[in-house]
């Protein structure tokens, strides 16, 4: 029988430990000697029982009765303010050791050396609404300020933009003064930046964690810190925005229709079955039509507009689409080519191609012959056409080389003969063309081939053979050379030999002929191909480095000056970004003729910028928000923990929208639940039901009736 008590005990002790140990731990367990004290309340309750008490009666026939009832009622009472005593001792003593439920990673805690990092989302796409109407960016910000209640009060906190650490005060201010920017880092830069100040012992990262965007390796390669994934889901709902605005010739002119490209797409998860679409020329509208877009799907709309003048046109696109609407307008600029500058360097002048480029205003032709050559024209040529030089000597090949290396088009029609043929390859091999085989007839007469109908389906050839019957009789021509590389067939002879080829140089093109013009080698200078061949070529030889639309977080932003311009700007002072009354001073540099200034950190609202040096306009530059944000597709919680996988313990994710904050959770998980706070109130409560038996009992003294004897 002993030792079956004996086993039992063993029983309750070993379940008495795992429950302390497994489930409550104690701060300070030296405390617990305080429970020592219990003995007091049971001292005073034994003294209690031991004082004698004055009982009034008058007939001893009574005594027996009243002492059995008052004896049971003074035993109930003095046992439940003994218990309520030493529960009061027992939860004080408790609330002094500080217990605690000890947390489920007990092995992650929360050291580490360095401040609590955190990266808060600042970009368009957290303006997107969550399940309960809230966008994600003030809940990303909600979620944020939580964070200090599960820390001590001695943590210190860091935030990207702040290259101080932050005390939790000044950490909630830091966090409520954030704002959404079009020019927003993406969340590694945030962490890279967090990074280069020293090792920061936690890092909370906020996020709606776009897919287009976001990888996990970009967090999980510092095996030694604790990083914190906070995923900010939106509902599903459309998005339509502009996803590019493009022109179908590059060349604009002025007082024509220019074919306009807009292609939108849906960035939501839910169809826009009926999206308006207004496009603006300046205040006015030129254009406005209704589309469907499906979901991650595009839609490519073609609208005909028209310059009046050769100003440069601010316009936009206007959507009406709802409930994200930061990406609902794009910006953009048309600018109507200036004219282009061609330059004939050949030894008779070129007739047929100064009565080509001469008459058309949209040229400014010159032509010159090979000893008189100005090269500071060639400098500033757009378009250099070597029509059958007899010797391209050192400078000339040098000037023509730095002209196309810096985006200039050459077009060389070689001579027939053949004593030139050296200073050509020489030239051929410096532009990238490669070497080439030169042809001579047997007969020392040239052989003429006919030239193939060109492909309709090239785009050189776009809106040229409109209405034109396809059985028209081609040019002919002998050629007298052929080129080993593969370049871009603009015409073929039908025997399959190239006749016209375009190859790229550096930043600028090399059209090659096969044959003369000239000498009976060809006839296509007197056929109809002739001008819109030579047009195209001459059009295709302009080039902008000035794009219709720039995004804020572009990063560096080249615009082409003028010759007097780029002389200027090298001596006069910088230039500058101007919208309102906003005044931005980029960091620039000049680089061959080209601007070039890094977008300003402060430029964070989509719009148009007008681009000054000593108050005077230069050109109006469009900015717009990353299109890259207007895509809602994120991460879920679920896909981020497979994503990073088991090989990554520092790593977790946490979800919101389970009705505790995230602070709570971590609270819970890495640091423990304390339980002294529950000890004080059961104190209290003791306390309050000692005080309420007291004065129950002496009330009851009171109302008792005095025994009297019959």
């Amino acid at each position: 029988m002993e030792k079956g008590n004996a086993a039992w005990q063993r029983i309750i002790c070993l379940y008495l430990h795992g429950l302390t140990h497994y489930y409550m731990t104690f701060t300070y367990p030296w405390f617990l000697l305080g429970l020592l004290a219990v003995g007091i309340p049971v001292a005073i309750h034994l003294f209690e029982l031991r004082r004698p008490q004055r009982l009034l009666f008058t007939n001893v026939g009574f005594i027996r009765e009243i002492k059995l009832v008052t004896a049971r009622q003074r035993k109930v009472k003095h046992l439940l303010v003994l218990l309520a005593r030493i529960c009061f001792v027992v939860f004080l003593v408790l609330m002094f050791c500080q217990p605690f439920i000890p947390a489920a990673r007990p092995d992650a805690g929360t050291g580490g050396a360095g401040a609590v990092a955190t990266v808060v989302d600042t970009s368009p796409s957290m303006q997107a609404l969550s399940d309960t109407d809230q966008p994600l960016f003030e809940r990303a910000v909600s979620e944020a300020r939580e964070l200090p209640a599960a820390y001590p009060a001695s943590t210190r906190y860091s935030l990207p933009g702040n290259n101080t650490q932050l005390s939790a005060a000044a950490f909630r201010s830091a966090v409520d003064a954030l704002a959404v920017s079009g020019a927003a880092p993406s969340v590694a830069g945030q962490v890279e930046r967090l990074k280069a100040r020293g090792k920061a012992g936690q890092l909370f990262v906020f996020s709606d964690f776009q897919k287009n965007s976001f990888t996990p390796r970009q967090l999980v390669a510092d095996s030694a810190q604790q990083v914190f994934l906070v995923p900010l889901g939106g509902k599903p709902t459309q998005n339509v925005f502009v996803d590019s605005v493009l022109l179908d010739d590059a060349f604009v002119r002025t007082g024509t229709d220019i074919s306009l490209r807009i292609r939108l797409r849906n960035g939501g998860s839910v169809a826009a079955p009926d999206c308006q679409v207004k496009v603006f020329v300046g205040p006015q509208q030129v254009a406005a039509y209704r589309t469907a877009v499906a979901a991650r799907s595009t839609a490519i709309s073609t609208i005909r507009l028209r310059l009046n003048d050769a100003a440069l046109q601010t316009c936009r696109v206007e959507l009406e689409d709802f409930p994200v609407t930061f990406d609902n307008t794009y910006y953009f600029t048309l600018q109507p080519s200036p004219r282009i500058r061609v330059l004939d360097v050949s030894p008779d002048a070129g007739d047929n191609t100064r009565r080509l480029y001469g008459n058309e205003p949209l040229f400014a032709y010159s032509g010159s012959q090979p000893q008189r050559l100005d090269y500071s024209a060639l400098a500033a040529a757009n378009m250099i056409l070597l029509q059958e030089v007899p010797q391209v000597d050192a400078g000339l090949r040098e000037a023509v080389r730095q002209r196309v290396q810096q985006g200039a088009t050459v077009v060389i029609v070689p001579p027939a003969a053949a004593a030139v043929r050296a200073s050509y390859d020489q030239l051929l091999r410096e532009l990238g063309v490669g070497s080439v085989q030169w042809e001579t007839s047997p007969s020392g007469a040239p052989v003429l081939r006919d030239v193939a109908q060109p492909s309709l389906q090239n785009p050189f050839f776009r809106d040229v053979f409109a209405g034109q019957s396809r059985q028209a009789v081609m040019p002919k021509a002998a050629p007298v050379l052929r080129w080993a590389r593969s370049g871009t067939d603009v015409l073929r002879l039908r025997d399959g030999d190239g006749y016209l080829a375009g190859f790229s140089s550096g930043r600028g093109l090399v059209y090659l002929f096969a044959a003369p013009f000239s000498g009976g080698y060809s006839d296509f200078s007197s056929h109809a191909l002739f001008v819109p061949v030579m047009y195209r070529l001459a059009m295709q030889s302009f080039r902008t480095d000035q794009r219709l639309a720039y995004r804020l977080n572009e990063g560096t932003v080249p615009v082409a000056l003028g010759a007097d311009e780029a002389r200027s700007q090298v001596r006069e002072a910088v230039v500058k970004l101007v919208q309102d009354s906003l005044t931005f001073s980029p960091s620039q540099r000049m680089q061959a003729g080209v601007l070039r200034f890094e977008v300003p950190a402060g430029m964070k609202e989509p719009g148009f910028y007008s681009l000054t040096r000593n108050g005077k306009p230069l050109t109006t530059l469009a900015f717009n928000v990353d299109k890259r944000e207007s895509d809602l597709a994120s991460y879920s919680a679920a896909e981020l923990r497979q994503l990073i996988g088991p090989n990554h313990p520092n790593v977790q994710v946490y979800e919101t929208g389970l009705g505790q904050s995230v602070a709570a959770q971590y609270k819970a998980e890495r640091v423990g639940t304390p339980l002294w706070r529950y000890c004080l109130w059961l104190a209290l409560a003791s306390l309050l039901a000692e005080v309420l038996l007291l004065r129950w009992q002496g009330r009851v003294r009171k109302t008792e009736p005095v025994a009297v004897a019959a």
